[in-house]
């Protein structure tokens, strides 16, 4: 629909429904919106919008409300990404700032995400598969465990205990041998690379040291497998029982956020519909009812963005969770911010490692 009357239309309604969860009607839009045209003709153009499908009357003699349908053309048309206010950039510095290490800034992100949106929050850790590694250690934990830990340049650490063949112990002098060949090999490197790495030091490797590289490395390359479990965090899960009145039945969505799988595919699903016309970033994605393609997030509306060291540079991606009816442009702009607060800490502790 190109009418820009029209679209202003809608953009009042989706704007006083959101505002006041009660259907709109022309009467409503005459006295707070300045459109410019007689009742009449805004009576018409709410008639040409819903037989468009883009409103409904959910009541006889009742006001309209917007549809999927209406919502993504608000946001693909009229919505824009605004700028933060002055408070809530301030906020956002309070909530996030003195983090020292990744674990902090993820928690505090996820939680200024659901405070600034008031909206269900998530935050996908950076991938190990889309990270290079920064450093390797091994550690004897006794004569036939050791640890190993993985970190990656956004500062991602994993641990992962390996153990050796019944009978055979750890030499101390072949641990601090394989750390330093290891560390010289791999460092820099992603994922995709490691395992004909490991593949050409298990053949130059001396026949006393090939037993406990082999062990690390299948520790090692099972951390980084393309389908290993990614790591998430969640805040806000009371936002959404706020928004119970938004939802038919709001046990299906709650059970689906239980399910770490279901959110990591909102990050990844490419089939969902994008945001291409709205003015906001590339990375940055609106999907609204069954454009979820789950039956548990079929009411609601999922805004997500990704970050990463540098531009171009995913390692991961973090949105919201929240009812259709929501105020898109501001949760677009603070999902927006946060996501940039979050790339430039990663951009700040990929520069602080030497």
């Amino acid at each position: 629909m190109a009418d820009d009357r029209r679209l202003k239309v809608l953009s009042a309604i989706v704007t006083d429904y959101v505002r006041t969860r009660e259907p709109v009607g022309s009467r409503a839009l005459v006295e707070r919106y300045r459109l410019g045209v007689s009742p009449a003709t805004i009576r018409n153009d709410m008639a040409a919008l819903e037989d468009e499908g883009y409103i409904h009357q959910p009541h006889t003699s009742a006001g309209r409300v917007p549809t999927e349908k209406g919502y993504r053309l608000f946001v693909d048309e009229v919505a824009r990404v605004k700028p933060l206010s002055a408070p809530e950039r301030r906020a956002i510095t309070a909530l996030l700032s003195g983090a020292v290490d990744l674990e902090q800034v993820v928690a505090r992100t996820v939680r200024a995400l659901a405070q600034l949106t008031g909206q269900l929050a998530v935050v996908e850790y950076p991938s190990l598969r889309r990270t290079a590694l920064r450093h390797l250690e091994l550690v004897a934990l006794g004569p036939t465990r050791v640890l190993l830990v993985i970190i990656t340049d956004t500062g991602r650490v994993e641990q992962r205990t390996v153990s050796m063949p019944a009978g055979r112990v750890v030499d101390p002098l072949v641990l601090e041998s394989l750390r330093t060949r290891m560390n010289a090999a791999l460092v820099g490197r992603i994922a995709a690379d490691v395992v004909p790495i490991l593949t050409s030091l298990a053949e130059r490797a001396p026949e006393e040291d090939r037993l406990l590289l082999t062990a690390v490395a299948d520790e090692l390359i099972e951390a980084l497998r393309p389908d290993g479990e990614e790591r998430i965090v969640v805040a806000g899960t009371a936002n959404l029982a706020r928004a119970t009145p938004d939802f038919s039945s709001l046990g299906p969505l709650l059970d689906a956020v239980e399910e770490q799988v279901v959110l990591l595919r909102l990050f990844t699903d490419d089939s969902a519909s994008g945001l291409s016309r709205s003015g906001a970033s590339a990375d940055m994605r609106v999907s609204i009812g069954s454009e979820n393609h789950d039956d548990a997030l079929s009411e609601a509306s999922v805004v997500t963005a990704s970050y990463g060291a540098g531009a171009g540079d995913v390692v991961a991606h973090l949105g919201i969770i929240g009812p259709t009816r929501m105020d898109y442009p501001a949760t677009m702009a603070a999902v927006r911010a946060v996501a940039r607060y979050l790339s430039r800490f990663l951009a700040e502790t990929d520069d602080a490692i030497p």
